[in-house]
């Protein structure tokens, strides 16, 4: 198993790709800490862990607050004693106040542009705040894992959200050169359109379009997403960092 007995966090993971990772670890052997945003969300992942696998342990949070993420951490060191592997996986798509993704920057508010990037970039930096803390004191190293998007490389979408994810990248790449000397790895996954509830509002015909401009000529599945997150959570990957993968059919390629 590629992540044996290691503990790993992984927040947004009541459902689409977060949860297909946190199944997908669990299945490889890590002890599973899910983060979503409601405990229920994070429950139901928890509880369809395949039958054998060790036991989760669920932690609502808001990973843009810095003292709920700082209390998950506390949690996460009571019960589970140390942290080996952290993917930064909580995203929206849709800040509040809007019904739908905006093209326009006109029309994007200040709460749409202070949520997005608190969700994306402040989030991944409290975590992997915390995270730093624990994988030192463990002594051991770790691999943390910061979920971009595809946005980030074709520079598509709205602009908020597409910032969002394009800071991502740059954080992964200057934590990986801080964090190299102590063992920890930190890398990227880009992911193309994937079918979750997050694109599930997407209108057939725009899904129709993505889908033929994509080489492959479907959406992804979060199964394959995960797969690249197990990759970069493990030894496979002892000698990867300060990378970015990005499985996208095809749709972006360099």
């Amino acid at each position: 198993m590629l992540l044996q007995d290691k503990v790993a966090l992984v927040t947004g993971g009541g459902s689409g790709i977060g949860r297909a990772i946190a199944l997908r670890f669990a299945a490889e052997g890590a002890h599973v800490v899910v983060n979503d945003l409601t405990i229920a969300s994070a429950q139901e992942t928890v509880e369809a862990f395949a039958a054998g696998a060790r036991p989760g342990l669920a932690v609502a949070a808001d990973v843009a607050d810095s003292a709920q993420v700082r209390a998950m951490f506390e949690r996460v060191a009571a019960e589970r004693g140390r942290l080996d592997v952290l993917v930064n996986n909580a995203g929206i798509a849709i800040a509040p106040g809007q019904t739908s993704a905006v093209d326009d920057i006109t029309a994007v508010s200040d709460q749409a542009w202070q949520r997005m990037v608190g969700v994306h970039m402040d989030g991944a930096f409290y975590c992997t705040r915390e995270a730093v803390r624990a994988m030192r004191a463990g002594g051991a190293g770790g691999a943390i894992v910061n979920m971009s998007s595809v946005a980030a490389l074709a520079g598509f979408g709205p602009v908020h959200y597409a910032a969002a994810k394009g800071g991502l990248l740059g954080f992964t790449r200057a934590l990986a050169r801080e964090l190299g000397p102590e063992g920890i790895r930190v890398n990227a996954i880009c992911p193309g359109f994937i079918d979750t509830p997050m694109t599930a509002p997407i209108p057939e015909p725009e899904r129709a379009h993505y889908a033929a401009e994509t080489p492959l000529r479907r959406f992804g599945r979060p199964e394959e997403i995960a797969a690249t997150a197990a990759y970069l959570a493990s030894e496979e990957s002892s000698f990867v960092t300060g990378q970015w993968l990005s499985p996208n059919g095809g749709f972006v390629t360099v």
